[in-house]
């Protein structure tokens, strides 16, 4: 029905990616490693660093025409930074 936004957060850094299930491929990925949310996110506090993400995550998304997605938290509390990329893809104006 929809496409699936997974995260994954290490200790230091954040992973989103969309994916298909149906065809098993990945639209498209992003991460607190890129260059181009590693230029926002320079100096920030964590917390910050991940509403960034999920904020370039939603225009990543927009551009491909995708807007609606399955928030998929991989096992981990909806708090802290898994929540703030959420409140960052909402933002940005991805719908859940």
């Amino acid at each position: 029905d929809r496409p699936r936004l997974s995260i994954f957060r290490s200790g230091r850094h954040m992973y989103c990616q969309v994916i298909d299930d149906v065809t098993g491929t990945t639209l498209c990925a992003l991460s607190t490693l890129n260059s181009q949310v590693k230029a926002l996110i320079d100096g920030k506090k964590p917390v910050e660093q991940a509403k960034i993400l999920g904020v370039e995550m939603a225009k990543a998304c927009l551009e491909k025409s995708i807007s609606k997605v399955a928030f998929d938290r991989n096992g981990f509390i909806f708090h802290g930074r898994v929540a703030a990329v959420a409140d960052g893809a909402r933002e940005g104006g991805l719908t859940f």
